[in-house]
């Protein structure tokens, strides 16, 4: 409804800022799946000082955002590729593309590649353009990591409440909660480093990350898992919908989409999937294992205080033995698991 007044008021023809905002993504040596966001905003500045209304002010600002569709976009990897494409009508870009190169050589020791990410539409008089280029970059899993990792953020590695009555520390700890002071569930950035070096304790496994947060999140929990020292890994969030959304509702969850997208993107490459007993992601986790049997090496779900779908999450995984699925109380637990199962050191 903003974006709409917004757009009737003219102010598509009088941009600002532009802002490009590229998420970290994946690929393959020849296969690329780059996402971002053009916005007519000033970058989110997050201090670890800041107050608490400076906090209520950066989450508005986060989904106050103004949407620039229709932005002609080039991304240039130097001597590799000149793409372009479009933004759509809320000003997501998105290259998806399969290319005669290897993207390869121009990763780092970790598998990430650096882009370049261009503004090609004409600027207007007042139009201060912030950058340009922009920087972004996407992971490359090296042909010698041993299994990749798939993980949700919410209430497995970040407490968010969302099993809470009426979701009201979720609304609390999302929006009202400055990410550096958000605190990341005991012991798991040191699991999950574990699974990232894996077996030798000197491997790259890639690592993926999952939320049902939107997009306009995506800074927030940036910054939390890299001020927390989780591995760096792609952040793969969802669009958020108003009640205005004209859209069609997608046919598959989220998150099953996602994970079904990179095992297509990773076809000799098996997984660990590790959630929370708090939503759905034991039925899709179990749904994904079912149809990819030779695929996921286990399943690690965090409990949550919740009598009545801990109940559920374990009829479901009683029930089942596709692959292993364990359900843990805490890190400690997951950890002495993959290491009985040599997937850690």
């Amino acid at each position: 409804m903003i974006k709409r007044f917004k757009k009737i008021i003219g102010r598509y023809r009088n941009l600002e800022q532009v802002y490009v905002l590229p998420y970290r993504s994946y690929g393959t040596y020849s296969h690329l799946y780059v996402k971002g966001r053009v916005l007519d905003n000033e970058p989110l500045k997050i201090v670890k000082d800041q107050s608490f209304f400076k906090t209520i002010k950066n989450t508005y600002k986060q989904f106050d955002s103004f949407e620039i569709p229709d932005a002609l976009m080039e991304l240039v990897i130097p001597d590799k590729i000149n793409l372009r494409e479009m933004t759509n009508d809320e000003g997501y870009f998105l290259f998806k593309k399969t290319i005669d190169k290897n993207l390869s050589e121009h990763a780092n020791e970790e598998g990430w590649v650096e882009y370049e990410i261009y503004y090609r539409n004409e600027l207007g008089e007042r139009t201060e353009l912030l950058a340009n280029p922009f920087r972004g970059e996407f992971l490359v899993p090296q042909v010698d990591a041993e299994f990749g990792v798939i993980s949700d953020i919410d209430d497995t590695i970040l407490h968010t409440g969302v099993t809470s009555f009426l979701k009201w520390r979720l609304l609390k700890n999302s929006l009202l909660t400055n990410a550096y002071k958000r605190i990341p569930l005991k012991d798991a950035p040191d699991l999950y480093q574990k699974l990232h070096k894996g077996k030798s304790g000197k491997n790259k496994n890639p690592m993926f990350y999952l939320s049902n947060s939107p997009w306009n999140l995506y800074e927030y929990l940036r910054l939390f898992l890299d001020y927390n020292k989780f591995p760096k890994g792609p952040i793969l969030l969802r669009d958020f919908r108003t009640p205005f959304e004209s859209t069609l509702k997608p046919e598959k969850p989220h998150k099953q989409k996602e994970i079904t997208n990179i095992l297509k993107t990773y076809p000799d490459l098996k997984f660990i999937l590790i959630g929370d007993s708090g939503e759905h992601d034991a039925s899709i986790y179990t749904d994904i294992a079912a149809q990819y049997s030779d695929r996921i090496l286990a399943i690690y779900l965090r409990s949550v205080k919740h009598k009545r779908r801990m109940e559920r999450v374990k009829s479901l995984i009683d029930n089942f033995d596709t692959v292993p699925v364990l359900l843990a109380e805490n890190s400690n637990e997951a950890e002495k698991h993959a290491r009985e199962n040599g997937f850690i050191q």
